[in-house]
């Protein structure tokens, strides 16, 4: 039975959306264990008792909030993300969910569980939505400068994970830049870019409309891009939500057409809603690393669970040291 480690101290709102997602995930797969690392005197209230002998959970007492830096995690050995990846470095977790500082999360896997062989950088990917279903880009904020064979990286990890873990048959890959044609973007993207070329299924330089068209399965960029690009499309989505909102109050009109089309909006909003997602896996180190945004609720903790345990369940790993070990 698969057991997830989960950091149950370090979101926005404190540790109950935690506990809530955790038992929407048990109630819905009863095929793994919830190790909680937090206050024990915190934790245990919010567990129903019909759930206590699927949850274990471990003292902590110490919580990296999102005002620390995450150079300081690797010495807070007491902090509930601490212990929570020690649990899986030793084996007694196949995986980590957190929806705690990222960039402690992304220390701690890297240095104490450690990268896959071949592996220079790890990297975040994040799933975005388009018309027929989503997009895998990565990197959105692990390594903000990159080489090119830190991009050519990328594409072959996000390949794997589109296969393995998301069920996409031959994905197609891209290459983010200004511009479709081989001669665009910079002296880096088009190093990468050659590089890439052996990867099946590249079909070369996208665009940033094509993350959201549908076009492409897996979209690779540094950083720096890809996070500004992650919070633009957040923003970009808050904002026509806002509009739709302030317009629809406007008329009687515009009153009568939203409640027909209230199946149309609803749909449109689980297409944005990152809580459909879950979280933002960290594909590189030795065992699946889910990093869920701070403010998650309980069905955004509950997906981040379940994209855990798909990681856990495939053989991703072990593929990507494969095909890295092909490729050098």
């Amino acid at each position: 039975m698969l057991k997830i480690a989960i950091d149950a101290m370090g979101g926005d709102n404190g540790c109950a959306p935690i506990v809530d997602g955790v038992i929407l995930a048990l109630k819905q797969d009863r095929h793994f264990t919830a190790i909680l690392v937090g206050d024990k005197k915190e934790l245990l209230p919010l567990i129903p008792h019909k759930f206590q002998d699927r949850i274990e959970i471990h003292e902590s007492s110490d919580v990296i909030s999102m005002h620390d830096s995450a150079t300081d995690a690797l010495k807070r050995k007491e902090s509930s993300a601490y212990k929570a990846i020690e649990l899986v470095k030793k084996g007694e977790a196949h995986a980590y969910v957190s929806a705690g500082h990222s960039g402690a999360s992304m220390s701690l896997a890297t240095l104490r569980i450690g990268r896959i062989k071949g592996v220079s950088r790890p990297a975040i990917a994040t799933l975005m939505p388009t018309v027929n279903g989503t997009t895998l880009v990565l990197d959105v904020g692990a390594n903000v400068d990159c080489d090119a064979k830190n991009l050519n990286e990328f594409g072959i990890m996000g390949r794997i994970y589109a296969e393995d873990v998301l069920g996409i048959e031959d994905p197609l890959t891209g290459l983010l830049s200004n511009g479709e044609e081989e001669s665009k973007g910079n002296e880096v993207t088009k190093e990468a870019f050659k590089l890439l070329e052996t990867i099946p299924n590249f079909v070369g330089n996208v665009e940033g409309s094509d993350i959201f068209n549908g076009s492409v399965d897996v979209v690779v960029c540094d950083g720096f891009v890809g996070n500004i690009m992650l919070k633009t499309a957040e923003g970009v989505a808050d904002t026509i939500g806002k509009i739709i909102k302030q317009n629809l109050r406007r008329s009687l009109v515009s009153i009568t057409g939203a409640v027909l089309m209230r199946k149309v909006f609803k749909k449109l909003k689980l297409k944005v809603d990152y809580a459909e997602y879950g979280g933002a896996p960290l594909i590189g180190v030795k065992a699946p690393v889910i990093i869920a945004h701070g403010k998650s609720n309980a069905k955004a903790m509950k997906n981040a669970i379940f994209q855990a345990i798909k990681a856990a369940d495939s053989n991703m790993n072990t593929h990507i040291e494969d095909k890295l070990k092909i490729k050098s």
